[in-house]
């Protein structure tokens, strides 16, 4: 503890190696920048940080999936190119598993591999935009992963979004209607839970997304990484209530994206599916038959003009791992529910902590009043400071998080991932903390 806090001169000269003039940068920088700064400091100086920036999987891949791979490449698949639509086991267990744990009955052919749920989100905004003339927008339901916000402006499709902490139950309906009724927006992506708030939509707003979605006829993107990982209800029993709640109850004009990375801890492998609701997915829109010289059929011109163009498939071995994983869930024997519980026992010790030091939660409540669950991403604030004046002063204490304001949010303070922390750092990350509010506790900015 002697070293904390860390020497000011070595912190700014590595945030300039960076391109930062100085820690005071460090809210505007990009998470994998952030990731590189913290590197470079803990091998500058020795000390390890309490890493809370970087939303990776803080458990083992499952031992399924990486054997369905070896078994695969071992077959000689890892010289063959995989079907583009997704080869026959990731169709079928990807259909079942949607069935299963989310109770939706999405056809086969309705369901394709994507390299992530990052490429998923990349590939579907640029269809949105190509749809219609007039629709040229996706809106965001903030706080939200910001790099969803960044693929948009790189492919230059025009971002609308609210922080919907402040646009809850009943006033929700006034506040879509207002951005529907624009006439501008394509497509409305969303996670839920959500990536960095945990706030969960309930039954009662997915409702009113999927009623104003078929009115306007806008598209639901519905990301759900954290499948399932609201640990406030006991869920995870293949086939059995309570299960994930959707959008896709509600209207028939919707995609949902179910990444593994989160779920399986396969993170490393990019795997994903994207399953279209069949009457989307049979849909033709004249723009896109214009563009591409066919029908303009809306499942044939995304997976093959738009996923084609992407990456060709998803990689061979790794739909296997992805079929072997679905199929082990819906036979129970597979607990991921259970598995990634670790994240909210994490999470629930981390606060504890904070609090006691002086710190608070921002979205501490969801819609119905609870407070927001415990799981994989927390939000924390300290005093009236802002995102990025709490972020350069906890970089001197060995704490890594990201700015809030990154993510669209309305409200101040930092995003922290309860992934990385070890049993052993708790202690650690009490200590920097306690060290933290007494230099601090008297200061008001």
């Amino acid at each position: 503890m002697n070293s904390i806090p860390l020497d000011k001169q070595l912190v700014d000269q590595t945030c300039l190696n960076f391109g930062l003039r100085n820690a005071h940068e460090l809210g505007a920088a990009t998470i994998r920048q952030l990731v590189g700064v913290v590197k470079d400091i803990e091998k500058a100086t020795g000390i390890e940080f309490v890493h809370m920036e970087l939303g990776e999987p803080g458990l083992p891949a499952e031992q399924i999936g990486i054997e369905a791979e070896h078994k695969a490449l071992l077959a000689g698949k890892g010289s063959k190119y995989p079907i583009i639509t997704g080869i026959p086991e990731v169709k079928h267990w990807g259909h079942e598993f949607i069935k299963a744990f989310i109770n939706l009955d999405i056809p086969e052919e309705c369901i394709v591999p994507s390299v992530g749920g990052m490429q998923a989100a990349f590939a579907l905004n640029t269809t949105m935009s190509q749809l219609s003339k007039q629709k040229d927008t996706v809106l965001f339901v903030d706080p939200c992963f910001p790099v969803q916000k960044q693929q948009c402006k790189v492919i230059g499709v025009r971002v609308d979004a609210f922080d919907v902490a402040d646009f809850r139950g009943d006033k929700l309906e006034a506040e879509l209607e207002r951005h529907f009724k624009t006439g501008r927006i394509a497509a409305m992506l969303f996670s839920n839970p959500n990536n960095p708030s945990w706030m969960c939509l309930t039954e009662q707003e997915l409702e009113v997304i999927g009623r104003l979605a078929t009115k306007y006829d806008v598209i639901v993107i519905e990301d759900l990484a954290y499948l399932n990982m609201d640990f406030r209800e006991k869920r995870g029993v293949p086939y059995q209530a309570p299960y994930q709640p959707t959008v896709g109850r509600y209207t028939k004009n919707c995609v949902h994206v179910i990444s593994c990375s989160k779920m399986f801890s396969y993170a490393g492998q990019r795997g994903a599916i994207i399953a279209v609701e069949p009457e989307l997915a049979q849909k033709c829109y004249p723009l896109l038959g214009e563009r591409y010289g066919n029908d303009g059929q809306f499942m044939r011109n995304f997976i093959y003009m738009i996923l084609y163009s992407l990456s060709s498939g998803v990689t061979h071995s790794v739909q296997f791992g992805m079929a072997a994983m679905f199929e082990a869930a819906c036979k129970g024997q597979l607990r991921f529910v259970e598995n990634t519980r670790e994240y909210a026992r994490r999470a629930q010790k981390i606060k504890e902590i904070m609090l006691r030091n002086g710190f608070r939660i921002v979205y501490d409540t969801d819609a119905d009043g609870r407070p927001v669950g415990d799981g994989f991403f927390f939000t924390f604030t300290y005093k009236n400071w802002t995102g990025e004046q709490l972020l350069n002063k906890l970089i001197y204490y060995g704490i890594s998080a990201i700015s809030l304001s990154s993510t669209g949010a309305m409200r101040e303070g930092l995003r922290g991932c309860s992934s990385a922390i070890r049993d052993d750092q708790y202690e650690e990350l009490e200590q920097r903390l306690a060290q933290f509010n007494h230099d601090f506790c008297q200061i008001d900015s």
